[in-house]
Order: structure tokens, then C-alpha cells, then sequence
């Protein structure tokens, strides 16, 4: 968190705000900023920069598309060293995961045609939305600006100084998805949702092959948006024993909703569940 400049007031709750959102990466992606200088030059700036950032990662890893980096990775026709550099940091980050995951977290997946390619999906959009919110994190100073950048509900956000209020982050009902299970307040760090609610069961249990199918959700905040992604995609996959996993990892806390609907959180989760 930055800290209040000289000379500057902390944002109110009344403070001007402004939203844009693009689709991009097969998603809507939306960035609130809040505070006097929301309509200058500046956060302008800034978000056309968060945007540009991630049509580029769009068109490095898109699994969804034929000419993107890694498609063409996986078809054999680069090696490595003939992708954009941003994929070297990715495999290199997808094999700490892999590590800090004991193994639940695995890029190489089955490929659609049979065989098995490489999907760092489940790295990728925390990696590059937190990485893109630099951009934001940048206004936070000068510009006295608080900031939430949502991908497909993956948020992070950011605020400019101890006294701006938190953002509410609404965490979806995964059985029911016209229901709100809770709101969590942040006013620093991410959090990630992984499920079957809007995708089907596309997470994969990279030991078995097969979809993930012992929980319906996991919600993880925490320091990281990247982490907190990588970390609800894991505990999809653990299944029974997501909750504990999620209660040993330091600075993180996690909810899961069970198959049935029932929802059970880490004891320091922000809030209860409803």
C-alpha cells in the first residue's frame, strides 16, 4: 500500500469515479479508478497502458488462438527461444507452482486432440492482470488515485492512502448465480475465483486427466492476485482437503463450496459466508 502524500487528501467515499472496460482475453475486463483526478491525462494513460499490456499477453498465450506463441509451442513450429519472452517467465513461474502445489497445479494438460500440451491458463490471467496493475499502482502516488481492476472476476486492487475506503468485491453464489455468497472488502492484493459455474468443468486434475469435480468454487484472497489464482485453481482440484491446504498458506485464506452448495471458509477469511 503507498502511503498519503504531502499535501494531499485521502479519497471519500463521495469521491469522483470512472470505469472503462474492453473484452479481452475472451472476457470483460474493467478498470475503476477513484478520486479528484480520475479524468485526467494521467489515469487516461494509465489504463489505455493496462489495456494495451494484456492484448498482448491475449496474443502470446491465447490457447484460443491458432497464431498465438504458445499454439504455435505446442505445434512444435518454435522452441522456446523463438517466443516472445514473456513465455520463458511463465514456464519458469508454472514450475514454481507446480512445486508450491505439491504437484495439483500442472500446466501440461490434456490437448483437445488427444496428447497432452501446455496451458499455463490457470498462471497466466493472475500473472498478467497483476502485472498490468502496476500501471495503476503508479496513480495511487502522485494522482492520489484508488484503483480495482477486474478480469472475469479475478480483482485486484489498490488504494492511495490508509484512510481510502476498501473496495467490495461480491463473490458469486456458484449453485446460484443470481445470489451474492458474501462481499469481501479489499483495499490491497487480489482475489481469484476458480469453478465450474461459468465455464463448465474445464479445470483439469492434472494426476487423473479428468475435471475437477469435488468442489463447485474456491475463492482465494490474498497478497498476490497471481497466486491467489493459482492457489483456487489448486484447492478445485485437492477437493477434500482444499480448506486445510488453503489454511497452512501463509497470507492467504480461501473459501470452497462444496458440490451441494454448502460453503466453508478459512478461519481468517474476511467475512462469513451467508
Amino acid at each position: 500500500m503507498t502511503g498519503s502524500g504531502p499535501g494531499r487528501e485521502p479519497p471519500a467515499t463521495n469521491a469522483p469515479r470512472r470505469a472503462w472496460v474492453e473484452q479481452i482475453m475472451g472476457m470483460p475486463i474493467s478498470v475503476h479508478l477513484r478520486g479528484n483526478s480520475v479524468g485526467g491525462a494521467a489515469a487516461a494513460a494509465a489504463v489505455a497502458a493496462v489495456f494495451a499490456d494484456l492484448r498482448v499477453v491475449d496474443a502470446v498465450f491465447s490457447t484460443y488462438r491458432a497464431d498465438s506463441d504458445v499454439m504455435r509451442l505446442n505445434r512444435r513450429e518454435v522452441d522456446l527461444a523463438g517466443c516472445h519472452i514473456d513465455v520463458g517467465e511463465v514456464v519458469e513461474l508454472c514450475d514454481l507452482a507446480r512445486l508450491r502445489t505439491g504437484g495439483v497445479f500442472d500446466p501440461e494438460l490434456p490437448a483437445p486432440d488427444g496428447g497432452t500440451w501446455f496451458d499455463p491458463s490457470g498462471l497466466v490471467k493472475g500473472w498478467a492482470v497483476e502485472r498490468a496493475a502496476a500501471h495503476l499502482t503508479a496513480l495511487t502516488g502522485p494522482e492520489g488515485l484508488d484503483f480495482c481492476l477486474n478480469a472475469g472476476g479475478d480483482v485486484i486492487a489498490g488504494t492511495a492512502t490508509d484512510d481510502s475506503p476498501a473496495w467490495r468485491v461480491g463473490i458469486e453464489d456458484p449453485a446460484d448465480l443470481s445470489r451474492i455468497l458474501c462481499v469481501l472488502p479489499l483495499r490491497t492484493g487480489g482475489v481469484a475465483t476458480s469453478g465450474s459455474a461459468h465455464r463448465g468443468a474445464h479445470i483439469v486434475d492434472p494426476r487423473t486427466g479428468a475435471p475437477a469435480s469435488a468442489l463447485m468454487a474456491a475463492t482465494v484472497t490474498g497478497p498476490s492476485l497471481m497466486w491467489a489464482d493459482v492457489y483456487a485453481t489448486a484447492a478445485v482440484v485437492r477437493g477434500a482437503d482444499a480448506l486445510e491446504w488453503l489454511d497452512s498458506l501463509a497470507g492467504y485464506e480461501g473459501l470452497v463450496v462444496s458440490p451441494d452448495g454448502q460453503a466453508f471458509a478459512t478461519p481468517g477469511f474476511p467475512v462469513t459466508p451467508s
